[in-house]
């Protein structure tokens, strides 16, 4: 490899030997410095348009069985069909999402490790967690948008409302008594919850979990009394009667609960909130890589079996990538920075 790579010149200070058949020093000296040059500009493993050729780490930031999860292993299970190696889904819950990021930070920029993210890791916890390891901007690079999820507000079948305007009389006539789950601090669920206490004057206690999956399983058995919620991890669980969905985010409602009222409806007009969900990779990952990665993607979403689950989530495809995708990111930001500063939401 070394002798293919050299140049004319440093070839033949290779052949330099002394009269012991030996390579002296200086000339050894060379041939390194020569080999070393070549192979830094040898393409890294999984920098080339053969990615992937050994099983990809998809880090999930978060606990099993919440919405985040349902996205990645349906899109993973796809992506493993079409390229024949394993995308590893590697949940890792807990603190917001921010140990998770920074493992993969520390991961190589080979194309083989990638992370699962969405609104609140990159445009919430750089409000909310000043020191939390990582740049969104400087970090890592956008590969893809996958989807937005509408998002349900949903009760546990106990609490004693039987719509909106209801359940928010009854909080105020209990103010600080009631409490709701989230997926962890400056999660998405977390953030739509303060931002609704700010637009309807209610008063509610944050009870973090690691995880949507584990909050919902809370609010199923009444350990709390509310949540903000995916529609495809939530679903079963309000046509089973165990949670009451009482509104969903946004301008329209959604063909599959088209008796809940979205937020316009109920005199909110600027209040809404959907959850997104994209890929991202450690900075200085080649654009080999990332191209690659962005075209399986999409393939991945447009398989009728992908359609089929998204279409349980009620989620659309945005379909941004690259610069479109960190343009959408910064409005996020501004937007959510908004919400902060108004909810005054913190660590709790």
């Amino acid at each position: 490899l070394w002798h293919s790579s050299i140049s004319k010149n440093d070839g033949e200070a290779a052949m330099h030997v002394d009269k012991h058949g030996s390579m002296n020093r200086r000339d050894h000296l060379k041939l390194i410095g020569a080999a070393g040059m070549a192979a830094a500009g040898l393409p890294a493993l999984g920098q080339t348009s053969n990615w992937p050729d050994k099983p990809v780490r998809w880090v999930v930031p978060f606990a099993p069985g919440g919405t985040s999860s349902i996205v990645a292993r349906s899109i993973g299970a796809e992506l493993t069909k079409q390229l024949g190696v394993p995308f590893v889904i590697d949940n890792k819950g807990g603190g917001g999402g921010v140990p998770a990021m920074q493992e993969a930070l520390r991961a190589p920029a080979d194309g083989y490790t990638i992370v699962m993210s969405h609104i609140g890791l990159m445009a919430v916890n750089p409000l909310i967690y000043p020191d939390s390891g990582y740049d969104v901007n400087k970090d890592f690079t956008s590969v893809t948008l996958l989807s937005r999820v509408p998002s349900l507000f949903v009760i546990h079948k106990d609490v004693p409302a039987k719509d909106f305007k209801s359940f928010v009389a009854y909080v105020k006539s209990k103010p600080g008594q009631l409490n709701y789950a989230s997926a962890g601090n400056a999660s998405a669920g977390h953030l739509a919850v303060e931002a609704l206490k700010v637009a309807t004057g209610m008063f509610i206690t944050h009870i973090p979990y690691r995880g949507a999956g584990p909050a919902l399983q809370d609010l199923i058995v009444g350990n709390v009394d509310m949540m903000f919620d995916g529609l495809g991890s939530s679903a079963a669980h309000i046509k089973g009667g165990r949670i009451k969905a009482l509104m969903v985010s946004g301008t329209k409602r959604n063909p599959a609960f088209p008796d809940v009222p979205c937020s316009t409806e109920l005199g909110l007009p600027d209040y809404t909130v959907s959850t997104w969900y994209g890929v991202w990779a450690p900075k200085g990952t080649s654009p080999d890589a990332q191209a690659k990665a962005i075209e399986e993607f999409r393939r991945a979403c447009q398989t009728d079996e992908a359609k089929a689950v998204w279409a349980n989530q009620g989620a659309e495809f945005p379909n941004l990538t690259g610069a479109q995708f960190e343009a959408f990111i910064k409005k996020e930001l501004a937007k959510w920075s908004q919400v902060v500063k108004a909810s005054g939401a913190k660590l709790d």
